[in-house]
């Protein structure tokens, strides 16, 4: 839209700003709101709008700061990467139908990760303990990270999908095969999803009458974009907002890609799931941008940068991660002088690392803090990440959630990337790899979990009898 009077129009944004760091959002939202009631009583049409920018929801400066070791999480991370990549090509080797899913958990590992580390809440005589709905296609991922904590063997991961004997390790989240360790079953998918907001709505029931304690039980939900297709995905999500279930969050993996190609690849699902949230009175939390883009949004003083992340779709994304960062300099930043000229000073490498939200353990602890503290609406995080993200031959490709085989080149990257131990001429034996006892890996593992109250998940088979009430 052309603006007919600049100097009238910084005029109206000084005196929003103004307002915002003297008073407070609370009295934007009301003058806004306001504004709003004065145009459409004359029957004015307001600009329609149900979704923000293309950014992060949270602004850097109201971050809450991850608190624990960076670089230790890091490698334990990369540790659960590999042996999760190593448990679904050694099946695959050994009978090439077996299949399995590398590219799911490669690109949701972070969004694991801060969960684990430091939300997932494990039951205990005084905390019921969460409730976690995993995406089914990235079981490979928790079963790695059971397998770094002792809680399963290296034969249980040499028998993924070849659990009839009872020693294996079920394709996808099962209780009824194992009935110690997944707690629902969530595919199908949108099983997952569905499920999640009924157990919450079940849980305000039983806060409601006493049952168990308020506001301390969480119930999480991780599905992915292209799930959300799925009719049980979304179908409840009305109810959940009508009802206020504090007590729900929905995390989002948008790697922008399906079984057979992108999720939208002329449009944006972000912003479409942000529509469709919103709409259903959920918070939503945008997680897109990693803080290797924090300074370039620092110097956008003309918002050509926001422009150009609104403008881009989904197909073009997927592209760039595709491709190399002399492509993202010519094709993203290219398309303007002053684009070109935020990047002016970074290397094509440095380009090519400007990362995705759902990859930055800081913006994902931020998101997950807001959510877990968010009072009186459900909560949606909708994460961006690289589909097959480090998996080399894989990473962003329409091809990578079929990738069951990983080449010796490929290997070798994966292993450089991510500092993983294991010798050149180890790798095409794809060995396991688990810190011995005592070591700094497996100490941390077991400080984050006890301070969380044990491992998980689990599942609790005895249950709790309610009391009847008397006729009167």
């Amino acid at each position: 839209m052309q603006d007919l009077d600049p100097v009238e129009t910084q005029e109206w944004l000084d005196s929003l700003e103004s307002v915002l760091e003297k008073e407070g959002e609370a009295r934007v939202h009301y003058l806004m709101t306001r504004m709003g009631e004065l145009a459409t009583r004359s029957g004015t049409q307001l600009p329609y709008s149900i979704t923000t920018p293309y950014r992060n929801s949270i602004p850097l400066t109201h971050e809450t700061r991850m608190p624990g070791d960076l670089f230790m999480e890091r490698r334990i991370r990369s540790l659960v990467r590999w042996n999760a990549l190593a448990m679904v090509m050694r099946a695959n080797l050994q009978d090439p139908d077996l299949g399995g899913h590398i590219s799911t958990f490669a690109s949701s590992a972070t969004l694991y990760d801060i969960g684990f580390n430091y939300f997932f809440q494990a039951p205990t005589e005084e905390h019921g303990g969460d409730l976690i709905y995993c995406q089914g296609h990235a079981s490979p991922g928790v079963y790695a990270r059971a397998y770094l904590e002792g809680r399963i063997d290296e034969a249980q991961m040499d028998n993924f999908r070849q659990e009839v004997d009872g020693n294996g390790l079920s394709s996808y989240p099962h209780p009824w095969l194992m009935p110690d360790f997944w707690q629902f079953p969530t595919v199908s998918m949108g099983l997952g999803p569905i499920q999640a907001i009924y157990q919450a709505r079940f849980m305000k029931y039983l806060e409601s009458r006493g049952f168990i304690p308020a506001g301390k039980q969480k119930v999480w939900c991780f599905l992915g974009d292209g799930e959300t297709d799925e009719p049980e995905s979304l179908g409840a999500i009305s109810l959940a907002g009508r009802e206020k279930l504090d007590n729900l969050i929905f995390v989002v993996n948008c790697n922008l890609q399906r079984l057979d190609g992108p999720v939208r690849g002329n449009g944006k699902i972000i912003q479409e799931l942000e529509g469709v949230f919103r709409g259903a009175n959920w918070n939503v939390n945008k997680v897109i941008w990693g803080r290797l883009w924090d300074p370039l949004f620092a110097k956008d003083e003309s918002g050509l940068l926001q422009a150009r992340m609104d403008e881009v779709v989904d197909g073009d994304y997927q592209n760039y991660k595709a491709k190399d960062g002399a492509f993202v300099r010519e094709h993203f930043f290219g398309t303007r002088p002053e684009l070109l000229e935020l990047v002016k000073d970074l290397s094509d490498r440095e380009v090519w690392n400007l990362n995705r939200g759902g990859h930055d353990p800081y913006k994902v602890y931020a998101a997950y803090h807001q959510a877990v503290n968010h009072k009186g609406q459900p909560t949606v995080i909708l994460a961006k990440t690289i589909k097959g993200y480090g998996t080399g031959a894989g990473e962003a490709q329409n091809t990578a959630h079929n990738t069951k085989k990983v080449d010796i080149e490929s290997l070798k990257k994966f292993r450089d990337r991510f500092d993983i131990p294991i010798r050149d001429d180890q790798l095409d034996q794809l060995p396991f790899y688990r810190p011995e006892a005592g070591s700094a890996e497996a100490r941390y593992l077991q400080e984050r979990r006890s301070a969380l109250g044990g491992f998980v998940p689990q599942r609790r088979a005895r249950s709790s009898t309610l009391p009847v009430p008397p006729l009167a």
